[in-house]
């Protein structure tokens, strides 16, 4: 593939991915609006959230296989009608329960978008260069995390929460010409598998039986609960409790996601001069530091903002260099079945966050302590499973 068809997929696929960043990354700033126009509270507003990722979980075990039957488009175009479907009801919702119903939703239609993108990158490239197409993609993506918190922003202060869910309305519909008009079938025919359930049992009985998928799995299992535990609490700590404007947490929450995506793009090289064991040895090591850190402080009764700022940012950068070569180290050894695992992978994932961010709310006590036990929690356990990884496969795992 030529270096500008290269960047063409990687805009295509990473706006494809950002359908979901975009759900979740733009309506975060009106969690307090929320709770105030639906007559609830935080912890309540925060199972829209909880919702929207188990769906996502769930949706990737039937559209992983799926994709391995039928090719990676079609499952594509339903995921975003079931999507747009979804918004729909999530912007004319009446009540705190339909809008959790309408997330569920969004998040099944917006599963098709996070893991059949990660079957296309496997179905072409291996090892740095899938990490460079990877990269490539996250950049393009990079304008979700980067614009639609400051978009969401601006539209609860000036507009309503609603308008929000029709924005994402015209996202999909865009995605879906795009994915028409730019993107080709990179599954052909011959390349199928079975469709059939057993088969598709029975892949899944073979991945989770591997040691070199599960616990790469795992370790990215952790960065993404982490970062969806600051994703779900992080409105409530710094627009209730620090009293920051919704236009001002977006800019805030974009910054973080500019250190995410920006340090993202230097794992390829990353990968090619020390591995991808090491990078994640020392990207966990420095998260779970950074995360306890962060944890001492806030229960001992800090109250600068600074501070919480500054231990978050270096744990979205950790997190650079952690989630990639994490999936792409599980990804690297089953092309034949690059769907299922991109499905098992990212469910697993999400059924992860999922389980944090309710745990978020089931223990909210109006505080930000519920948010930083968890980071903490979840940083710990990535480096303890990096190790485990280190100890139970002991092959080289260096990508070159």
């Amino acid at each position: 593939m030529t270096g500008s068809a290269l960047y063409r997929r990687a805009v295509v696929l990473g706006l494809t991915i950002a359908v979901g960043a975009f759900a979740i990354d733009m309506y975060i700033p009106g969690f307090a609006a929320i709770a105030r126009q639906l007559h609830t509270d935080a912890g309540t507003v925060q199972l829209s959230m909880t919702s929207f990722f188990v769906a996502l979980a769930l949706g990737q075990v039937i559209y992983g296989p799926v994709s391995d039957t039928f090719g990676r488009k079609r499952p594509t175009y339903v995921g975003l009608v079931i999507f747009i479907i979804a918004s729909v009801g999530a912007a004319f919702a009446p009540s705190i329960q339909l809008l959790i119903l309408s997330r569920f939703f969004q998040g099944l239609g917006a599963a098709a978008t996070a893991v059949i993108p990660m079957a296309v990158v496997r179905d072409e490239y291996t090892g740095p260069d899938a990490a460079r197409l990877l990269s490539l993609a996250m950049l393009a993506l990079s304008v979700s995390p980067i614009l639609a918190p400051v978009m969401g922003g601006l539209v609860v202060q000036y507009l309503s929460w609603r308008v929000n869910f029709l924005f994402l309305i015209l996202i999909a519909a865009l995605v879906i010409v795009m994915v028409w008009r730019m993107l080709p079938e990179t599954l052909p025919p011959e390349r199928r598998v079975s469709g059939r359930l057993l088969s598709i049992l029975g892949t899944y009985v073979r991945l989770l039986r591997q040691r070199i998928f599960i616990l790469p799995v795992l370790i990215a299992g952790c960065a993404q609960s982490l970062l969806f535990a600051f994703i779900s609490g992080s409105p409530f700590v710094f627009v209730t409790l620090h009293h920051l404007a919704p236009t001002l947490y977006g800019a805030l929450f974009a910054v973080h996601a500019m250190v995410l995506i920006g340090f993202s793009q230097f794992n390829a090289p990353m990968m090619r001069r020390f591995g991808a064991r090491s990078l994640m040895g020392f990207a966990t090591a420095a998260s779970a530091l950074a995360g306890l850190l962060l944890a001492v402080l806030v229960f001992s009764g800090m109250s600068l903002l600074w501070p919480f700022i500054a231990l978050t940012i270096t744990l979205f950068l950790c997190l650079a260099f952690i989630m990639g070569p994490a999936f792409l180290t599980a990804m690297e050894p089953f092309g034949a079945t690059a769907g299922a695992a991109a499905a098992l992978a990212v469910g697993m994932e999400f059924t992860m966050s999922s389980i944090t961010t309710a745990l978020m709310s089931v223990i909210s006590d109006g505080t930000a302590r519920p948010m930083v036990g968890c980071i903490a929690a979840v940083a710990c356990c990535g480096f303890a499973i990096w190790c485990a990884f280190m100890k139970l496969v002991p092959a080289p795992a260096r990508l070159s």
